[in-house]
């Protein structure tokens, strides 16, 4: 007689691995300083000094939670899985006038360019823009005083000490705003990750489909010669109607917030029936509507795709259309990158 069975598929594992995958840059935490330690009430028995007198040390001080940026973080995802952290408590004062240990602090990392909001409050508690940069966000609660310090001339066996303070306590959300010096900005599948890819070593997943980035990508542009390093970014693809949440909708538009420079990156072969022209004034509105300052940025129109047929005529009614002359480039060829790139460096440094 034969039994036949059959594995159970491993859901499990790979949720998990699914998971790790994802880019956090919104994550609501729950923090606690840690406490005081009480101070010791004690007095002095040794057998030759029957009035030995209070010697009730004070308590540890509980440890700050604090936060660190670093640039080797990409995104807020331990706090999303771990969205809660508590700073150890001091210990308590000990006889023989001993002090309490004082708590150790609890450092959490974090991105470069992370914000922090109360949740009750929605007020801006602080920022954190560069690599090393530290805020203390919750200090921990003071010891307690020992009865040691209540001893006087006319009090001589004071009884009296003070309890350990409570470590500050609150909810924050911790909104992430990448900084990067370059900003990409451009419709669905017209280049972007593939330009990403040709001008830094970042490894951009490129298809021919809509929305194969779905998550802000950096890569670091260098030149040799003048020692320049800049950051670049690829920001997920818009459709109209962003600033109404459609498609990425808003998650990602802060993420040029703080760009000094945009490359509109354009499909100027048209593909999929697309209009140059009309997809660089949709841009246009969608930054507007979401913030009028981005339109204020310095910004370079790039049109890609220029090894197509099709691109030479969209390019003359493009020029006609926005009395605009793009920067012209192939990802596919490589045509005009060089020159671009010697562009973007003279337009920063």
């Amino acid at each position: 007689m034969e039994i036949g069975f059959a594995l159970a598929k491993p859901k499990a594992t790979l949720m998990l691995r699914t998971s790790y995958s994802m880019f956090i840059d919104e994550a609501k935490v729950h923090l606690k300083a840690g406490n005081g330690g009480n101070g010791c009430l004690s007095f002095r028995r040794e057998k030759y000094l029957p009035k030995g007198g209070p010697n009730g040390g004070d308590g540890g001080r509980g440890g700050d939670v604090i936060l660190v940026a670093n640039r080797n973080v990409n995104d807020l995802s331990a706090y999303a899985f771990k969205p809660m952290a508590e700073a150890p408590s001091g210990g308590h004062g000990e006889g023989n006038a001993r002090h309490g240990a004082n708590g150790d602090h609890c450092s959490l990392i974090v991105p470069e360019g992370t914000m922090v909001y109360g949740l009750e409050t929605q007020e801006l508690v602080t920022e954190l823009l560069r690599h090393g940069q530290s805020v203390t966000l919750l200090r921990g609660g003071r010891g307690g005083l020992g009865n040691l310090h209540f001893k006087t001339s006319t009090h001589q066996t004071p009884r009296e000490t003070t309890p350990g303070g409570k470590g500050e306590e609150g909810r924050f959300l911790f909104i992430l705003k990448t900084i990067a010096d370059i900003g990409l900005v451009g419709f669905p599948n017209a280049g972007k990750s593939s330009f990403l890819s040709q001008m830094t070593a970042a490894h951009s997943k490129s298809a021919p489909y809509p929305f194969t980035t779905l998550f802000p990508q950096v890569g670091v542009l260098e030149d040799p010669a003048t020692k320049c390093r800049l950051t670049m970014a690829d920001i997920p693809g818009l459709i109209s109607g962003a600033h109404n949440n459609k498609g990425l909708g808003l998650r990602f538009l802060r993420h040029i917030e703080r760009c000094q420079l945009l490359l509109f990156i354009l499909d100027m072969a048209g593909v999929d029936g697309r209009k140059p022209w009309e997809d660089y004034r949709q841009l246009l509105e969608e930054l507007g509507h979401y913030s009028p300052q981005l339109l204020q940025k310095r910004r370079f129109i790039v049109a890609n795709k220029m090894d197509i047929f099709e691109s030479q005529e969209n390019l003359k009614r493009f020029q006609k259309e926005t009395k605009l002359t793009p920067q012209l480039i192939s990802c596919r060829t490589g045509e005009g990158l060089k020159l671009l790139q010697e562009n973007i460096l003279a337009s920063i440094s």
